[in-house]
């Protein structure tokens, strides 16, 4: 057992010793921003305030908070530090939700304000910077909480239970778990938001509505439409959202406006379709699925085995 504690006791020491290296480093990373960014911006007013605020968000909040979580570790503090630390972890989900209006405010501004672009130019080429843009600085928050949730795992997996801080730790995993499961819902929100509006621009005219609330992109690919009747296979670029499944072709090659576009044939509504597997179950080359709708039987087939496969699972997860 005193083995074992003293095992505990040295990884310990040396998670705890590794994070506050780690957040002095991000502690100087934020100060750039905030000191020669923020704090200037202010007093000069090349910025509106809403604008300011727009693209730092809470920053500076974030950095008041980082600087006590350092102090305290600094002092041995854990228990304390982590405790106020919880408190201010909010800020770090608000800010994810922030950050894609931000760098759309920081792009505007770059083209419109000239006295903004030359600025920014000037104090990214100080020698403090290392040669470190604003958008990478602006990021760093995200990864720093990304990494606070692997040190304190650490540290409570080295910690005994019967010690007077694992309480404090095993609240401040749950917290960062739970602000960190926040802020990877705001980035897949935001890439299901980019999925959904490149397949809207990829289909001619604006007959079908791609860009709806509540709908999640799955996947895309080209299959084979295997038709009713003696006719030829027809090759479709297929599109599967959590609610709908659309079939397209590509639009002719020599039209003048719509040559790289895909021209939408059929909407299906998964709410009422059967997914089945024709062929394809054994190690064949490719397969055929059979997708049933109320009205309509759709036959569809690919020569790639992992391909059909791929699809059937997709399918299948879609319409449950």
């Amino acid at each position: 057992v005193e083995e074992q504690r003293a095992r505990w006791e040295r990884k310990r020491s040396r998670t705890a010793k590794e994070l506050l290296e780690t957040e002095h480093k991000y502690l100087e990373q934020l100060d750039l921003v905030v000191t020669f960014f923020v704090t200037i911006l202010k007093a000069k007013g090349t910025l509106k305030p809403a604008v300011l605020e727009t693209i730092f968000g809470p920053l500076e909040s974030i950095y008041s908070a980082s600087q006590v979580l350092s102090q305290h570790l600094e002092r041995r503090n854990l228990g304390l530090g982590l405790e106020n630390f919880c408190q201010n972890l909010e800020l770090y989900g608000h800010y994810a939700e922030n950050l894609e209006q931000a760098n759309k405010n920081l792009k505007e501004q770059l083209r419109k304000n000239k006295s903004f672009r030359r600025f920014k130019k000037l104090q990214e080429s100080r020698p403090q910077f290392q040669g470190r843009k604003l958008e990478d600085l602006l990021s760093l928050p995200l990864q720093r909480l990304h990494q606070y949730k692997h040190f304190l795992r650490d540290l409570l997996e080295n910690t005994c239970p019967d010690c007077a801080e694992y309480q404090e730790l095993a609240k401040a995993v749950k917290s960062v778990s739970e602000v960190s499961q926040w802020v990877q819902d705001v980035i897949h929100k935001r890439e299901n938001s980019l999925q959904l509006l490149r397949v809207q621009k990829l289909l001619k005219g604006q007959k079908t509505q791609v860009l709806t609330p509540g709908r999640w992109y799955i996947r895309e690919g080209w299959l084979l439409v295997v038709p009713s009747k003696g006719e030829q296979l027809k090759r479709r670029m297929f599109f599967l959202f959590s609610d709908i499944f659309i079939a397209t072709k590509t639009c002719h090659p020599l039209h003048p406006l719509n040559s790289n576009k895909l021209e939408c044939r059929a909407v299906y509504p998964l709410h009422q379709c059967v997914v089945d597997k024709v062929f394809g179950h054994t190690q064949s080359q490719g397969g055929v699925l059979s997708l049933s709708f109320p009205h309509k039987t759709l036959l569809l087939m690919s020569s790639d085995q992992e391909d059909i496969n791929d699809w059937y699972w997709s399918l299948t997860a879609a319409v449950r």
